[in-house]
């Protein structure tokens, strides 16, 4: 008796349930009509949606510098407290075809450099302790491999890429709410109907989790894209800096002075996020590619060119 009293509460709970999960679904579905009613169609919907989306990135980027130059509290560098430096900057302008940025010293706490792109020329912005750890050429490779990426945009286009892979996604996780809800209820309702509340070996419950599995793998893979192009343009900068300067060796030699300051000696530093990992899926999450392949590669260019003594004014110390 006892038994068939509780099937008789599990089929009633699993009904209430079903009929919950449907209705919210229908609910959803209703919103998503009322929202298509305003604009002539879906795709028009989509389309508009991912414009808004890039347009908001691309101001968002563009329009920000003075707030990210504010927010670390940077200062500008006049020109008669480091002419030398702003002489290096203007002939590194003057080769390539860059708007001349204003430049920027920051405490960052890591040594580190970055370029933002903005109407006014933008911002580059290097950590004060650069000045200490890298020599004038060096500083030089730095600032031409900054100036490489407001070259190419690659600040922007990230930006743009990013927020439309992050939209397309979110249309397709919204989207796909009436059928996680509709499977959710299916689950549920068919466990309680069956007596047994809590299994999740059904054939509705396997179909909502590929679903689920579908959407975070979907948001996986637009990650890795924008993560990917992100690496190469690390490498095209690399190149496009060694073709400015004609010194390969002083950009890897920057880099590899970078990495051995920026290590941390604390007892916890294999927790650190700056060190170099053999994880294939950290290194696939990562923007920059690891110091020994930047490095080895600039190495490479410098032997194939077969170049002789480094431009004036180079330390000649060896990449170890």
């Amino acid at each position: 008796m006892a038994r068939i009293a509780f099937r008789l509460v599990a089929a009633t709970v699993g009904v209430s349930l079903l009929v919950g999960y449907l209705l919210a679904a229908l609910l959803v579905v209703e919103g998503f009509r009322v929202l298509w009613s305003l604009v002539p169609g879906l795709l028009e919907l989509a389309a508009l949606l991912v414009v808004a989306a890039v347009l908001s990135t691309y101001l968002s980027y563009r329009f920000g510098t003075t707030r990210l130059v504010t927010a670390i509290e940077s200062d500008s560098v006049p020109r008669a407290q480091a002419p030398g430096l702003h002489r290096r900057l203007d002939e590194l302008v003057a080769r390539m075809d860059v708007a001349r940025p204003t430049l920027y010293v920051a405490d960052l706490h890591t040594p580190n450099a970055f370029a933002v792109g903005g109407d006014d020329g933008g911002a580059l912005v290097m950590d004060r302790s650069l000045f200490r750890l890298l020599s004038a050429p060096e500083i030089e490779a730095i600032l031409a491999h900054e100036l490489a990426h407001l070259e190419a945009n690659d600040g922007v286009v990230t930006a743009v890429a990013d927020g439309l892979a992050r939209t397309l996604v979110g249309v397709a996780t919204l989207s796909a709410v009436p059928a996680l809800l509709v499977l959710s209820g299916l689950a549920a309702g068919s466990a309680w109907i069956r007596g047994r509340p809590g299994d999740r070996s059904g054939v509705f419950s396997r179909l909502r989790r590929g679903l689920v599995a579908g959407l975070i793998g979907g948001f996986v893979l637009a990650t890795l894209l924008v993560r990917t192009r992100s690496r190469n343009r690390e490498f095209a900068a690399d190149d496009r800096a060694a073709e400015v300067t004609g010194n390969p060796l002083a950009l890897a030699r920057a880099l590899r002075r970078i990495e051995r300051a920026t290590e941390p000696a604390w007892p916890f530093a294999p927790l650190s996020t700056h060190r170099e990992t053999d994880e294939a899926i950290e290194r696939w999450l990562s923007t920059h590619p690891s110091v020994d392949e930047r490095v080895e590669r600039l190495r490479r260019r410098a032997e194939a060119a077969r170049l002789g003594p480094v431009r004036e004014g180079s330390t000649g110390t060896p990449v170890r």
